[in-house]
């Protein structure tokens, strides 16, 4: 495969290698982006690009709550002039309370569902876009159930930049739920627990870990008990429960929440337009500062 300069330069921006390393690692893997960042990763060359980390397309995220039903949804505009207008942080709820309303568990369900009688959200949108004068779209949305002995934490940043919401069972205690909802915003875990994380991503992580103490030169013996504690340390990275909590570094976010008498039942967290290449800001580290505060 042709490697090419738009592919160099789009591996460098992942990992922060040199070129020629980025062109070396596109060679050697036949253009697979993955597997490049992961022959980066293995010689020692680049970190794992963190999730996340590439924002792009303005907008708003709102969260709706019903009872036992909750929603959170992602609404992007063009401009961020756009996002701060009134008008369309009144669509962005309204559209977070129709989807509640409605149930829709996608988007494509959620803009073919009614907005009000003789009306979709896809035609409000539309209309409504019309008037702003910029293209707004319906990127994604999640719902929630709970028990009536669960509660839900939710929190949004900079108006709606981050949105996050927590479901936490055994505990009615709201302060409980948004402080584990602003710990989401700011720490970015991925899953719920260690249990929740894939065999396939298990496996990667300890290919690259097992190839990276291989190349440090240390003993394959060595290496067997090193990965066990560098997956553990992975594992506090991405999973939830094994967070040190940033309002109480005493505490992993699992054990506080289980001292409130609770359990983390589930989460999503979404950052306007992640995974969207057009710009790059640090809201997570702006809520870990607030939480610190």
């Amino acid at each position: 495969m042709a490697i090419t300069a738009a592919m160099v330069k789009e591996l460098r921006e992942k990992t922060g290698a040199g070129m020629l390393d980025c062109k070396k690692a596109l060679v050697e893997t036949d253009g697979d982006m993955n597997a490049a960042v992961d022959f980066l990763r293995e010689k020692g060359i680049a970190k794992a690009a963190a999730k996340g980390d590439r924002i792009a397309a303005e907008g708003l995220t709102a969260v709706a709550v019903d009872g036992n039903k909750a929603a959170l949804v992602e609404i992007n505009s063009e401009t961020d002039f756009v996002a701060k207008n009134e008008r369309f942080q009144t669509l962005v709820q309204n559209i977070a309370d129709a989807v509640l309303r409605n149930g829709s568990e996608t988007a494509e369900a959620a803009l073919a569902s009614e907005y009000e009688a003789g009306k979709t959200i896809d035609t409000y949108i539309s209309e409504e876009a019309s008037t702003i004068g910029e293209k707004i779209s319906l990127r994604r949305v999640a719902l929630f159930t709970k028990a009536d002995d669960a509660v839900f934490g939710s929190y949004l940043h900079m108006g709606g930049r981050i949105g996050s919401v927590v479901v936490i069972e055994g505990t009615t205690d709201e302060t409980v739920a948004k402080d584990v909802s602003m710990h989401i915003a700011a720490a970015r875990p991925l899953y719920v627990d260690r249990t929740s994380v894939t065999e396939e991503e298990k496996a990667r992580e300890e290919k690259v870990l097992t190839e990276q103490a291989l190349n440090e030169g240390k003993p394959a013996n060595i290496v067997e008990k090193m990965i066990v504690g560098r997956m553990n340390k992975f594992f506090e990275e991405i999973c939830l429960v094994d967070q040190t909590f940033v309002k109480d570094p005493d505490f992993k976010v699992g054990k506080y929440v289980e001292s409130k008498g609770g359990k983390v039942v589930s989460f999503v967290r979404f950052e306007v337009g992640e995974g969207m290449e057009k710009r790059e800001e640090n809201f997570a580290e702006e809520v870990m500062n607030q939480l610190k505060k």
